[in-house]
């Protein structure tokens, strides 16, 4: 009676579990996207201006790219702290680290005051940044999941990515204000310093709500229920081997890379592209995006609720398919001067909302519901980062690559639909987590053979 008493959560718990996830997303993506506009629209300028302005968009790519190879090491470290300790400590320690990272990225020396140390203080910064940003948005998926009821998992999941949402509307507004505010002499001397110092008053909120926060109540359940006996399999299961021969993981990893490709694609080389190569007015991929970050609020609850009631393949495998048919003629009219600003916009919004955003509303719960409660942690944030690491590190930095080399927007097209084919194909091949006992140890794809080592040890317990 005890044990099930200190497990239960109130409504209110369940509101500070909700909005303590949504803020420490909304923190990631707002650097994400302050971070990938400064690198597309300003910071070859800032520190890279020796480079041609092909390659100082490469450069800036890559610094953005390094705060990937950190990340994957961050989920390791910090997913199996999360999966030993628990879900609140280590929730605490990465939005402090994100936080702090991010406004002092906004107090950087420039290339020209201190030469060649001012891009290695921003790869170093990248780099910490990027530790604590490798197990947040999996340790806020993984604390709503185990909070939220059955069937509702799904729309209460949607508050996670709709913080993806608000930070990414938050930081493009920013922008977007300061290119219209600001000339371009007063924009490189001082403005773009404006939009990361802004991110303080998100941390220092988001910070105070985390201390606030009660334990997931699937982490206390587990935990207390199968105490010891759970030690010894858990160190087995919890090894690099083992996860890499889980069938779970590299679905998971699949999924996460046909999203967080298209959004390397769309929300950062895209936009650097239409200004850099193609000469478009800045405005155009700013306005886009933070038109179609709004448009989102309907989109990602739309597709929680959704997959609620169909499941999680059904969205996913519908699309993924649609983002590969929409590639071709999307890009094309983005990248053509001849039509209007207005379908430019439209035909950017559309593809946004279904390769990205319509994608990472299912993402979050699919991922919880695939993995067990032994290494839930650990694993999503591995194949989130691992699959991020490829796709939007490395993606960016290829794609500008490819399409210097060709003189064409083509890379891109291809690469969105390599990325939505990887992403189908993971979708088809998943089972139906949908409202999966999250409790439960093992992996959903591995039930079988993982239940008997689990029913072994608790008998022995």
């Amino acid at each position: 009676m005890m044990t099930q008493h200190k497990s239960e959560r109130t409504t209110k718990d369940l509101v500070r579990a909700a909005v303590s996830g949504w803020l420490g997303t909304a923190l990631e993506f707002m650097d994400f996207q302050l971070y990938s506009l400064g690198a597309a629209l300003v910071f070859h300028e800032i520190f890279f201006p020796e480079q041609s302005a092909a390659m100082a968009l490469i450069l800036a790519m890559g610094t953005y790219g390094a705060g990937y190879i950190a990340r994957i090491i961050g989920a390791f470290i910090f997913g199996k702290m999360g999966d030993r300790v628990g879900r609140k400590k280590v929730l605490f320690i990465t939005i402090t680290m994100m936080g702090i990272c991010t406004t002092l990225i906004g107090v950087l020396p420039t290339y020209g005051q201190i030469g060649i140390f001012a891009p290695v203080l921003l790869v170093t910064l990248r780099i910490v940044q990027g530790l604590g940003a490798g197990a947040e948005i999996s340790g806020a998926g993984t604390m709503l999941a185990e909070y939220a009821p059955k069937g509702k998992r799904g729309i209460i999941s949607s508050l996670v990515a709709m913080g993806t949402n608000c930070g990414t509307l938050s930081a493009t507004a920013i922008w977007a204000v300061m290119f219209f505010a600001l000339d371009r002499e007063a924009l490189i001397a001082w403005g773009w310093r404006v939009p990361f110092l802004a991110s303080v008053v998100v941390m220092i909120f988001a910070i105070w709500l985390r201390l606030n926060l009660k334990e997931s109540p699937v982490f206390e359940k587990v935990s207390e229920k199968e105490g010891v006996a759970a030690v010894a399999t858990a160190v087995e299961d919890s090894s690099l081997g083992a996860m890499f021969r889980s069938k779970s993981f590299w679905l998971a990893t699949g999924l996460r890379f046909g999203q967080a490709g298209n959004s390397g694609l769309i929300q950062t080389f895209l936009a650097g592209y239409l200004v850099q190569t193609l000469l478009f007015d800045k405005g155009i991929p700013t306005d886009a995006l933070m038109i179609s970050s709004i448009i989102g609020f309907l989109t990602i609850p739309l597709l929680g609720w959704l997959s609620d009631k169909y499941g999680r393949r059904l969205p996913y495998i519908l699309l993924n398919i649609s983002a590969i048919i929409l590639a071709w003629p999307m890009l094309a009219m983005i990248v053509d001067k001849s039509y209007s600003a207005g379908t430019i916009m439209t035909s950017m919004i559309v593809i946004h909302n279904v390769a990205v955003l319509g994608l990472f509303a299912l993402e979050n719960i699919t991922m919880a519901e695939i993995f067990g409660s032994r290494n839930r942690f650990t694993r999503m944030a591995i194949a989130k980062e691992a699959g991020g690491l490829v796709a939007v590190g490395f993606g960016p930095v290829l794609a500008g690559i490819f399409c210097n080399m060709t003189g064409s927007w083509w890379p891109i097209v291809a690469m969105i639909i390599c990325y939505s084919l990887i992403g189908l194909l993971s979708a088809v091949l998943m089972p139906e987590v949908r409202d999966r006992d999250l409790s439960l140890p093992q992996d959903a794809a591995e039930k079988c053979q993982v239940n008997q080592v689990s029913v072994v040890a608790h008998q022995e317990y």
